[in-house]
């Protein structure tokens, strides 16, 4: 009997088995990249031949036929493990989905399959210095010139693109009706004359780098317009619920391994002849982690299974509030994780202070705790919008 708040079989083997081949790498490799200024190639492409990189991908352009769900799974087991890939949240969950629902059977031919196997990483350009979280204000626009499209404008925050063979890059093309810009999708070779980008120092410890995009009239053949230029913000939405669901899962995942590194030393720490672990004022707040922890991974399963049923509306809901109660479990165990170990929580050997600015970001990126609340108190409560 399947009940409804457990996951399936297949599922479950999922999660073990992606936990047991990052494991073999580990936070300690994961650093190691990271302070060096390498990249974590070798783990992305095991993943991908594994077949768990592109797991929600359709079968017939090389990927496992499964659901946001499973891929998401994959996001959270490798960050458990000390390795959270935060191109597990771009390349297959926002753009493989945007490109399988709504691109040509020879868009998706052309790219699917790369995204899948991990040699054709792509990245994902929406935010811009100016807009931020207000997608409507975007000022990248996209003009047709004959059978091609010339694309201008700036992006900033955006990840991995300097390990990615194209971006997906979200622009506005006049509606030759109205007049009004709309949201359109096109995928822009990373080495096309006209786009450059910048990296931006950051304090996070992670081999993903962010960077300011600048795209100079970029010249684009017409095929390079996935869906159709009049749908506008379905197609963008198509990509940005599955976005929360994957930052849910990123967040679970950093959240279990601050809190298993927790767990594990004030186990063996001991004072005054007995382990740390026995006082309350350690135990309670990392039993309260669990409990939280546990919380937000159920949403997250529940925002899954209603996007992969296509119930959009309540899956958008349910992603929100997976991704709001996932980051602030992930901030909680960082704090604890290293508040109980001390003065060695704040030292590179034990590894934990550096969760702090990862967990950090989920309550920011991809969108800010104050916008969920936002859309929860006007869109589940009837409340009257702010802005």
């Amino acid at each position: 009997m399947s009940l409804g708040y457990t996951e399936s079989d297949e599922r479950q083997e999922l999660r073990k088995q992606v936990a047991k081949l990052a494991s073999t790498y580990g936070r300690e490799y994961f650093v190691e990249k990271a302070r060096s200024g390498e990249k974590t190639t070798e783990l992305w492409l095991a993943i991908g031949k594994a077949g768990y990189l592109g797991v929600n991908l359709p079968e017939e352009y090389g990927g496992g036929g499964g659901g946001i769900g499973d891929v998401a799974a994959v996001c959270e087991e490798l960050a458990a493990q000390g390795c959270p890939l935060l191109m597990m949240v771009v390349s297959p969950a926002i753009n493989g989905t945007v490109i399988a629902k709504y691109g040509t059977d020879e868009q998706k031919q052309r790219w699917l399959p790369g995204i899948a196997d991990g040699t054709e990483t792509m990245a994902f350009a929406i935010t811009e210095p100016d807009a931020g979280t207000n997608s409507h204000m975007i000022t990248t626009t996209a003009r047709r010139d004959g059978d091609e499209w010339l694309l201008k404008g700036q992006k900033i925050y955006i990840s991995g693109i300097d390990e990615a063979a194209n971006v997906l890059v979200v622009a506005r093309t006049a509606d030759e009706r109205t007049g009004k810009l709309k949201p359109c999708l096109f995928v822009v070779p990373t080495d096309a004359p006209g786009l450059s980008f910048t990296p931006i120092p950051m304090e996070i410890v992670s081999p993903e780098q962010q960077f300011q995009v600048f795209i100079d009239d970029v010249r684009l053949p017409a095929d390079a317009l996935v869906g159709d230029e009049n749908g506008g913000l379905a197609q963008l939405f198509a990509g940005l619920n599955p976005e929360r669901i994957m930052a849910a899962s990123f967040s679970t995942g950093l959240a279990r391994f601050a809190l298993d590194r927790a767990t594990a030393y004030v186990k063996q720490r001991e004072v005054w002849g007995t382990p740390i672990g026995a006082h309350q004022g350690l135990a309670h707040p990392l039993a309260q982690s669990k409990i939280e922890i546990e919380l937000a991974r159920l949403m997250t399963q529940k925002a899954a299974a209603l996007y992969d049923a296509g119930q959009d509306n309540e899956a958008g809901e349910a992603a929100n509030m997976a991704k709001y109660a996932a980051a602030e479990a992930a901030c909680d165990a960082a704090d604890r994780a290293v508040q109980s170990h001390g003065g060695n929580g704040i030292t590179q050997e034990y590894g934990v202070a550096g969760l702090l600015v990862a967990a950090r970001a989920g309550r920011i990126a991809p969108v800010s705790r104050e916008m969920i609340l936002n859309f929860v108190g006007s869109h589940s409560l009837g409340l009257p919008k702010s802005y």
